[in-house]
């Protein structure tokens, strides 16, 4: 379909939005004339100012003529004399596709690539062009890879796409301001309703009389059938706008071929999905790890450190790279399934280009570490920027593992110093243990039904995997106290303890945890046995437990 039909069919979808509006306005204002001539008195002044408050949401939707400018992600806008090699690439790239290079270049803290015009008139003007690169994108991309992206990145100028965008965000925008006002309107009815019948309650109780239940079952109820008519038809605008959407995808990626290669293309494809996977993982486990602390990472290594993950974990992403996504990420994602795109790239014949030459596209940044640095302090919240910085990631696990485990409040420890009545403590639970009391202690642990209504073996049976965790909890915090735990570090595998005694850098198919295991099964047996567990934490510390 090519930019003139597009256009097209853009106008008439939004068309149909104000022609639903003007019917509906239309069926209100019947209503009013019926209202006007066959009913009287309070009753049809009533209805009157119901269709004029479904009436003021349809009217303001369809006057809602500027579409909200949309703002740049947060980022680092960089330019020419800051990134020559980058501009140099983007500019060249540009060239090659026959369009206009972007005005501005962002650098945000995404694994994603966009590109943005903020065009006039509905788009029939153009306007200042913007490319979005996402720094964790060009760490986990090769140079070669990022000509592909942004090859097909400028696919979408030359399409027009970016311009025609302007008419496509105006509807939804549109039909979503609707939709949320008719929803707003029942909503406030709604807790009007409430507030009147809890009113009418008190009063009743107070002249001690018997309340009745507060019920706002079908109030705002016309207003959320207009915001369902509304949403019918966003749901088909959505669905005719993406089918658009995603055949602009498919022909910029042929746009991506043309200039960087197939092979390019391919491997950027499959890649992107493996770098966002993996930007997750590191955020969730590595960057964000000291937060419950109040630790960051060194400074620039919040986004720094997630090409040493890559580089360590590279044997378990080739995996990740063949296990394509075979469905789009919700119903109304404007991007097809990647692996229906990649089979539709692999199928154009060979140009034997490289798909993998160049080097990382990060060494394209005049100082990656400075820029990384910059970043943070672009896109994180104050709030966190204020928290100590460790000077070294193990550092950063050790505190903060330490500081967890100082706070541990597990229900094992609730339980523990309700049934003493004293504060929860390893060395009351190793009494409590060799006191044959244990069991019955934990009678008092918030369980599921199932768990609360069984009894001998089956209870220590359900109960006993939690347990299981909360005493290896307490022993570390024990053990941690007295600093005498360590904490591995590792971007290959997950963080380790060393127990004490151990090496502090062991195999890596050492399992350090065995011997605690071994212990915490032995004291939650069915006939519990503390002293493995006291010969663990050593005869000389399992003394001054005993005395604590």
């Amino acid at each position: 379909m090519g930019a003139t039909l597009r256009a097209l069919r853009a106008l008439v979808l939004l068309s149909g939005f104000y022609l639903l509006s003007i019917v509906l306005l239309a069926a209100l204002i019947g209503i009013d004339a019926v209202l006007l001539t066959k009913v009287h008195g309070v009753t049809g002044g009533k209805l009157l100012v119901v269709t004029v408050l479904l009436a003021v949401p349809v009217v303001r939707g369809m006057f809602m003529l500027r579409t909200p400018k949309a703002e740049d992600p947060a980022g680092i806008a960089v330019t020419e004399a800051d990134e020559p090699r980058l501009w140099a690439l983007v500019r060249d790239l540009a060239s090659a596709a026959g369009t206009r290079a972007p005005d501005r270049i962002v650098l945000t803290a995404d694994v994603n690539a966009a590109v943005a015009e903020h065009s006039r008139l509905l788009g029939l003007l153009p306007g200042t062009r913007t490319l979005c690169l996402g720094v964790p994108l060009l760490t986990g991309l090769s140079e070669a890879q990022l000509r592909a992206v942004l090859a097909h990145e400028y696919g979408h100028f030359t399409g027009g796409d970016t311009r025609l965008s302007a008419l496509v965000v105006r509807g939804r925008t549109q039909i979503g301001r609707v939709v949320e006002n008719f929803h707003a309107s029942a909503d406030s009815k709604e807790e009007s309703e409430r507030a009147r019948q809890e009113k009418a309650a008190a009063k009743r109780l107070a002249k001690g009389k018997k309340a009745r239940k507060v019920d706002t079952t079908g109030s705002g109820w016309t207003y959320r059938m207009m915001a369902a008519i509304y949403t019918l038809y966003g749901n088909l605008y959505m669905r005719a706008s993406l089918s658009t959407a995603r055949a602009q995808e498919f022909a910029a990626d042929l746009t991506a071929a043309r200039i960087a290669g197939r092979d390019a293309i391919a491997s950027a494809l499959r890649e992107i999905p493996v770098v966002a996977a993996s930007h997750d993982f590191y955020l969730d486990s590595y960057a964000t790890l000291g937060l419950s602390a109040r630790a960051l990472p060194p400074r620039g290594e919040f986004f720094g450190g997630f090409g040493r993950l890559l580089t360590a974990r590279e044997q378990e992403l080739l995996q990740m790279r063949q296990d394509l996504p075979s469905e789009p990420v919700s119903p109304y994602d404007s991007h097809p399934p990647i692996a229906e795109r990649v089979r539709r790239i692999e199928a154009l014949p060979a140009d034997g280009r490289d798909a993998e030459g160049g080097g990382t596209s990060l060494a394209l940044l005049a100082d990656p570490r400075r820029t990384q640095a910059a970043l943070e302090d672009a896109v994180l919240r104050p709030e966190i920027l204020n928290c100590r910085r460790a000077a070294e990631w193990p550092e950063l696990l050790n505190t903060t593992m330490s500081e967890n485990l100082s706070s541990a409040n597990t229900p094992l420890h609730q339980a523990l110093a309700e049934y003493t009545g004293q504060p929860a403590t390893l060395a009351a639970l190793l009494d409590l243990i060799d006191d044959g009391r244990l069991w019955r202690m934990t009678e008092r642990l918030s369980l599921s039904e199932e768990a609360s209504a069984a009894k001998g073996r089956a209870f220590r049976e359900f109960v006993r995997p939690k347990l299981t965790g909360w005493l290896r909890t307490m022993v570390l915090a024990d053990l941690s106290a007295r600093s005498l735990l360590h904490w591995e570090f590792s971007w290959s595998r997950p963080a380790a303890v060393r127990l004490p005694g151990q090496a502090a850098e062991a195999a890596p198919d050492s399992d350090p945890e065995a011997e605690l295991r071994t212990a915490l099964a032995a004291a939650l047996a069915d006939h519990p046995d503390s002293a493995p567990l006291r010969a663990l934490l050593s005869p000389a510390t399992a003394r001054t437990t005993q005395q604590a």
